[in-house]
């Protein structure tokens, strides 16, 4: 365990008079974020309608919707961030986000199911650079005690971003038809690319680190630093356990939600964007307040608190699939949904004050890569594949989905663990990092 004692010889970077510049690329940042999220989670929403048309089951529905992404996301991600901490990050910033949305144009006049496979791999392509280069962008904007709050703020275009897909793509659906829906996701982001171009200027890499660490910058540098991150290590962990505990059950409410109780998708579709509207902005900002309250004390807090976050959001996140009233299990998806936000900002923060600069995009890389398997690729094909195996034992097989979301609920504690396990050497590692000197003792 840490010595609590030695803690207070050990401070963050001196905060900086960070002026409005960066809290302007904060913002940008945030919105390309939200389109990020909202473009994969529209087609989420839009699940039933999609495999009424191409006439699919539900494996089939998991590997097209979240596998066809997923595969070239965790492929693509490396390289890409491999080129953010070596070129100019803005460049690469503009050409993902146009590449992504026209694909996300090209998914809503697809024909057939190929053409629509192959859109969403080019979705996946195009997104894979764009959270690893932002979050890079935004470390050398903010300074390491400040950056649990920034990335806790980025972390509001997840709750926006799932709100503008459930609730938008459900209305759209019900107006106009899913591939409308996704013709105008795609559209949206052709302005935000040329925004970003015009308007944001290249920081100095590594420019708020107490120490500048170079020893390399490759891949295998980059992976041989995170071996020897104790705590870093259990984060990968934890947040890819907690990704598929929260937006690994969520890819499949809304079907749920239609098969278990009738809901319409616009339904469904307004009640959750709703939830992570008003429940995940509020719970996103409550968590950048209370990272503010934690700056300057014991960095360890920030595990501990994504921990108990969890913890307390298990039991909801089982009720909101296990009780019989649809009226029940929005309350229950009320407190888990928000909750689930808890982790993204402090996991994000920690994420790049355990690596050098040389290395930022890389590992945020690598933490969507593991967190996007469980995410993209085992939640939707491991849930989808229990549903179908189920469906054959039960009475009503409609209710199939409902039996394997509730089991995966309890995955929650699992990760909550490994954010425990974190903290035991969160402080030495950041060290280590350069996000962390000694000073002399008052």
């Amino acid at each position: 365990m840490l010595n609590r004692a030695i803690l207070p010889r050990r401070q963050y970077a001196v905060v900086h008079d960070l002026g409005g510049n960066a809290w302007y690329v904060l913002l940008i940042v945030t919105i390309i974020y939200a389109l990020n999220i909202a473009d994969r989670y529209v087609v989420n929403t839009l699940i039933e309608p999609i495999r009424r048309d191409f006439h699919l089951g539900d494996l089939a529905v998991g590997l097209l919707t979240g596998g066809a992404v997923a595969v070239f996301y965790v492929g693509s991600s490396i390289p890409i961030a491999m080129l953010g901490d070596r070129r100019r990050r803005k460049p690469l910033l503009v050409w993902a986000i146009a590449f992504w949305s026209a694909l996300t144009y090209l998914c809503g006049i697809s024909q057939s199911f190929w053409q629509f496979f192959a859109s969403r791999v080019g979705v996946g392509i195009g997104e894979a650079g764009a959270t690893p280069i932002s979050q890079s962008l935004l470390s050398d904007m903010f300074p390491p005690a400040s950056r649990s709050v920034a990335f806790s703020f980025f972390a509001l275009g997840g709750a926006a971003g799932a709100a503008a897909g459930a609730w938008m793509g459900g209305f759209l659906n019900d107006r106009y038809g899913w591939r409308d829906a996704l013709i105008f996701f795609g559209l949206f982001g052709l302005p935000l690319a040329a925004i970003v171009g015009l308007t944001i200027s290249e920081p100095v890499r590594g420019r708020f680190d107490v120490r500048r660490i170079r020893d390399g910058s490759s891949l295998m540098d980059t992976l041989r630093f995170i071996g020897h991150q104790r705590a870093l290590i259990h984060l990968f962990a934890g947040s890819s356990i907690v990704t598929f505990w929260s937006w690994g059950l969520l890819w499949w409410t809304p079907t749920f939600l239609l098969r278990s109780y009738g809901m319409s998708l616009g339904l469904s579709g307004g009640s959750l964007g709703l939830i992570h509207g008003v429940g995940g902005i509020a719970v996103t900002l409550g968590t950048a307040w209370i990272m503010k309250m934690l700056s300057k004390k014991d960095p360890r807090y920030q595990v501990w608190y994504v921990a108990a976050a969890t913890v307390i959001a298990v039991l909801p996140s089982f009720l909101a699939y296990w009780v019989s009233s649809a009226r029940m299990s929005i309350v229950m998806l009320w407190l888990f949904i928000p909750v689930s936000y808890a982790f993204s900002g402090p996991s994000f923060a920690l994420a790049q004050n355990l690596v050098p600069a040389s290395m930022r995009s890389k590992t945020c890389a690598l933490i969507l890569l593991t967190a996007n398997i469980t995410n993209l690729i085992v939640a939707p094909v491991l849930i989808g594949w229990a549903s179908d195996r189920i469906a054959p034992h039960l009475s009503d097989p409609s209710q199939s989905l409902r039996y394997a979301l509730a089991i995966c609920a309890f995955s929650g504690l699992w990760g909550a663990w490994h954010y425990v396990a974190a903290a035991r050497t969160l402080g030495p590692d950041l060290e280590r990092a350069g996000s962390i000197a000694f000073v002399p003792a008052d």
